[in-house]
């Protein structure tokens, strides 16, 4: 079932992909609208301009063509059943798609005393007894098992409330527009706001100075939008900073402290999903051009290429006593070994163009990808004194092999006999250091010539769909990483289906659509970030774009996680 998942997670993100990318994003057509109705300390808000729009274009994506294939419908037709209220919730969203509605949106407005409080609405067109009909059923499910129905009257208008406390709901209508809320006096703020009577217009989230910087940089015409200001919660950091450590200065700010505003938006572009993301920080690597060489290690079997810039004095940063990373002990190790080696964070400049490299290949023969990470040389002396240090460092008590090859130097891993094949590998020559987890994929890479990835037209046609980048790049071949999995995983499903008859309960795996029914909707998956002026701007296109498939290929991990984790208890 952890494969299953995995397998057809293409399938299964179409069943839910429009909402998922509605959550997701931000754009200026009628951000204004929304933006004048909500106080300036508003902390989060997700705004869909115009419901049927977005779900016209969605019906014209790559992805939900996918979804209307006969052989993707006969798989997902016993999952889909299973979904509760789903014919409720079709009906709900047909309701709401004849009030035609634009503009609807969410917005997180305090989160003080651990009591979050919530503005929420739409715009309408039609008249309030066809919005009722449509709204009411929602309300009763939602307020049904609340007690205490009761109206307030303000400045010529009805509020409906049900519940009190951390319970309590409050609906209202203004003309054409409908809110709610869980705070009463904030909705009678934002009744105040949209009838013009504050005498506060400057203390709108549209005259706040974050949030007209940050959507400056994103487009018209957008499904949805996005916008967060994670002011609040970078105060508190400092604040419970400035409590353990009172002499900290402020050159010690954490990330999160030096991020002004964060805002995002999806499109939909000639039938793909495009996201764009921006982040008002200061800039965080030095001035240094990506050149994305290691594109020439890939082949027209690279299923995935990633190009990265790398702030050594950062990742130092991470080794500090009290850090939470995760490889912060193992760093700590390894700047350990090269400090008592005499290496320097300069010598790690001298010796390394810091443009780090990440490639998978996946060969038709082959039922795993091999991965590879690489790193230009600038000084082979120096560059080898590190090696040398490194190998120390990441397993002091393994037994490294080193030999020269063709003028290669190899340092390989020997590790106990296992059903795997891993034996950790870094070849250094003059001019690049490579490392992999076996050493052929390792030799392979270092020894190609002329074969590059950059030369094949799937990629060089996906990588001028997007502006250039400064500091990362990513590249996934999504329809040929489709086929390899399916190639790999669909005998082991099968066998698994045989073997446990519950999971023909909740799916057929019979039934997996063809992998060339599938592949035929996907294309490739590019993202490109850059820096703009007064933050990170990233942009990411494909049939789903990099932000969805990364949390779609997270999912399998942390339903596992989450199920060891129950176990556990």
């Amino acid at each position: 079932m952890k494969r299953l998942v995995l397998v057809a997670v293409i399938a299964i993100l179409l069943a839910g992909g429009v909402l998922f990318a509605l959550r997701r994003a931000a754009g200026p057509v009628s951000q204004g609208t929304v933006a004048a109705l909500l106080p300036s300390e508003a902390i989060a808000v997700a705004q869909v301009p115009d419901l049927n729009r977005t779900r016209d274009q969605w019906h014209e994506s790559d992805i939900y063509k996918l979804y209307c294939e006969p052989a993707v419908q006969d798989f997902l037709r016993k999952p889909l059943t299973q979904i509760p209220d789903r014919d409720a919730n079709s009906q709900t969203l047909r309701d709401f798609e004849r009030l035609q509605i634009k503009d609807g949106f969410a917005a997180l407005i305090s989160i003080e005393s651990d009591n979050p409080v919530f503005l929420a609405g739409f715009r309408f067109r039609g008249s309030q007894a066809e919005a009722d009909n449509a709204i009411n059923k929602r309300r009763e499910q939602i307020a049904g098992h609340l007690t205490n129905p009761r109206t307030e009257d303000y400045q010529q208008h009805k509020i409906e409330i049900t519940g009190q406390g951390a319970s309590l709901v409050a609906t209202v209508y203004d003309n054409d527009w409908f809110f709610v809320s869980n705070d009463v006096d904030q909705l009678k703020g934002l009744l105040d706001r949209a009838d013009g009577r504050s005498k506060n217009q400057r203390g709108t989230l549209e005259q706040d100075a974050h949030f007209r910087a940050a959507t400056a940089h994103l487009p018209g015409n957008c499904a949805a939008w996005f916008y967060l200001q994670p002011r609040s919660f970078g105060d508190k950091l400092a604040s419970l900073r400035s409590q353990v450590a009172p002499s900290a200065g402020s050159n010690q700010r954490t990330m999160l402290e030096q991020i002004g505003s964060i805002c995002g938006a999806v499109r939909f572009d000639g039938g793909k999903i495009r996201d764009i993301w921006f982040v008002e920080m200061p800039k965080q690597e030095q001035n240094a051009k990506l050149a994305r060489s290691a594109a020439e290690l890939g082949t027209g079997d690279t299923v995935l290429y990633l190009a990265t810039l790398l702030n050594p004095e950062k990742l130092a940063g991470l080794n500090q006593p009290g850090s939470t990373a995760p490889v912060a002990a193992w760093l700590q190790k390894v700047f350990d070994v090269a400090s008592r080696n005499g290496i320097s964070i300069d010598d790690w400049k001298a010796a390394f163009d810091l443009e780090l490299g990440s490639l998978a290949d996946w060969p038709a023969t082959a039922h795993w990808p091999s991965l590879i990470a690489s790193l230009p040389v600038r000084d082979p002396v120096r560059a080898n004194k590190i090696v040398n240090a490194l190998t120390s460092a990441i397993d002091e008590d393994g037994s490294w092999t080193k030999t020269d090859k063709g003028g290669i130097h190899f340092f390989v891993l020997h590790t106990p006999a296992s059903l795997l094949a891993f034996a950790p590998t870094i070849a250094l020559s003059d001019k690049l250091l490579v490392a992999g987890a076996d050493s052929a994929s390792v030799e392979a890479a270092i020894t190609r010539n002329g074969s590059g990835l950059m030369r094949t037209g799937t990629y060089k046609t996906a990588a001028r769909t997007l502006p250039e980048p400064t500091n990362f790049f990513a590249y996934v071949d999504l329809p040929l990483l489709y086929l390899r999995l399916d190639a790999s995983l669909r005998p082991m499903l099968l066998m698994a289906a045989a073997f446990m008859p519950a999971i023909s309960e909740h799916v057929d795996l019979g039934k997996l659509p063809p992998a060339e029914v599938v592949t035929r909707h996907l294309s490739p998956i590019v993202s490109s970030q850059r820096y703009e002026g007064d933050g990170y701007i990233a942009e990411s296109i494909g049939s789903i774009t990099l932000t969805q498939f990364g949390c779609t290929v997270a999912l399998p991990a942390i339903l596992w996680w989450n199920g060891q984790h129950h176990q556990s208890h």
